[in-house]
């Protein structure tokens, strides 16, 4: 493995580590964005109703229990074909369960006297919602992401099944030689991916502190 990684043009040539790197994170990013702008509002919306926990463990079920290497299969047989579209549209899909489920806790957790203060000074429903609400949301919001984006750079390894790109093809790659003569390149490949879902994971974490707020990380602390 380690003679593997020291020939530059594993690294440099058209299917080498870089450029499947910079394929397996655009997926990543992608699906991980686009599972946002899908979860976020929807737990959001039914968090301040306070109503419809059902209906959010109902579609993270529904989700959850949907593999995405079928999901990927049926996805290659529509419209979409296969390649890169078809990968982020299961990958998003795959990204909703913590996405939805935590912004949902989030605007549950908040305390209603939180609100009714908010209304009291004058907010409108808007500024209660930006100023008051999603900010104390953050830690929720922020640990969904962070599952969700680990769990999606992971599961990127399975674009290769329908010529998505990624690291995957390295895998792929490294069994298409034969037995025995791709051993190493398939170690290589899971182990790059095994480091990036690592790397990714403590970088959201990171990310994760940065971003909630210092109240909220030091009434955390002090329980």
């Amino acid at each position: 493995m380690v003679t593997w990684f020291n020939d530059p043009l594993n690294w440099t040539n058209p299917d080498g580590i870089l450029t499947r790197l910079r394929e397996h994170l655009e997926i990543s990013f992608l699906s991980v964005l686009f599972g946002c702008l899908v979860a976020w509002p929807v737990g959001i919306w039914l968090g301040r109703r306070g109503a419809g926990s059902g209906v959010v463990v109902i579609l993270s079920n529904i989700t959850q229990a949907m593999p995405v290497i079928a999901l990927l299969t049926i996805l290659s047989l529509s419209p979409l074909g296969i390649g890169m579209r078809a990968v982020v549209v299961a990958l998003t899909v795959f990204s909703l369960p913590p996405l939805l489920a935590n912004a949902y806790t989030g605007m549950r957790e908040i305390d209603p006297e939180v609100r009714d203060a908010g209304k009291g000074v004058g907010m409108t429903a808007a500024q209660l919602l930006w100023r008051v609400e999603i900010p104390l949301a953050v830690p929720f919001l922020a640990t969904g992401l962070r599952i969700a984006t680990t769990q999606v750079v992971a599961t990127a390894t399975l674009a290769t099944l329908v010529n998505g790109g990624g690291l995957g093809n390295i895998i792929s790659a490294g069994f298409g030689l034969g037995p025995g003569r791709g051993d190493a390149q398939i170690l290589a490949g899971a182990v790059l991916v095994a480091l990036l879902a690592l790397l990714i994971d403590g970088l959201m974490a990171v990310l994760e502190r940065k971003i909630t707020p210092r109240v909220l990380r030091q009434a955390a602390g002090r329980v």
